[in-house]
């Protein structure tokens, strides 16, 4: 393991006669990647987050409970020959008519044994479609941080890669400069002296 020395701050910065036109570019590739990726991940995160914001809250607005009314019997015994209040739920048609006065029908999850006629409450968007009960806004919240955090991060693996692929780049070209030079030099240090 080589001794690397105490860690001195901006040393890609500072002058030195060993310093390549290589060691400057890369200290420049380092920072531009630094900033473009804290940059790109904190703004794509934020966009994110507000627009999934946005999107739920319009939906908690724009969708609708209804009542709807089981078409077709349920299979399984019925909650109340069954004695119990928290049955499982199984599928089964239902209808419904929309703010428009259209009928619409649809499958959803009732309780067992549910018999035709039996009302059930749905969500339905502004063209009666069925669609699930929105987000509350503490969920809203959570899924647009979420989601936010993950887009933010793989906003900001992109420039980070393409950095870190270029300075691997850069590294091997300086590998390659310097056997080329150790070549040239190497033999004239090689030599006996005698």
């Amino acid at each position: 393991m080589a001794f690397r020395g105490p860690k001195v701050w901006l040393w890609r910065w500072r002058r030195n006669p060993l310093k390549r036109r290589a060691d400057a570019v890369e200290s420049w590739i380092v920072l531009g990647a630094w900033l473009i990726t804290v940059l790109a991940g904190v703004l794509a995160g934020l966009t994110a987050t507000r627009s999934v914001e946005h999107e739920l809250a319009q939906e908690r607005v724009e969708w609708k409970p209804v009542v709807a009314l089981v078409t077709q019997d349920a299979p399984g015994p019925s909650p109340a020959s069954s004695g119990r209040t928290n049955s499982e739920l199984v599928w089964a048609k239902v209808r419904w008519t929309a703010v428009d006065s259209s009928s619409h029908t649809g499958q959803i999850r009732v309780p067992s044994g549910s018999g035709i006629g039996t009302p059930v409450t749905i969500w339905t968007d502004p063209q009666g479609h069925l669609v699930t009960k929105p987000a509350t806004a503490s969920q809203a919240q959570l899924r647009a941080a979420l989601i936010g955090t993950l887009l933010g991060m793989g906003a900001a693996a992109v420039p980070f890669i393409s950095a870190r692929a270029l300075r691997i780049r850069l590294e091997r070209r300086r590998m390659d400069q310097w056997d080329e030079e150790w070549a040239r030099f190497g033999p004239l240090w090689s030599r006996k002296t005698g």
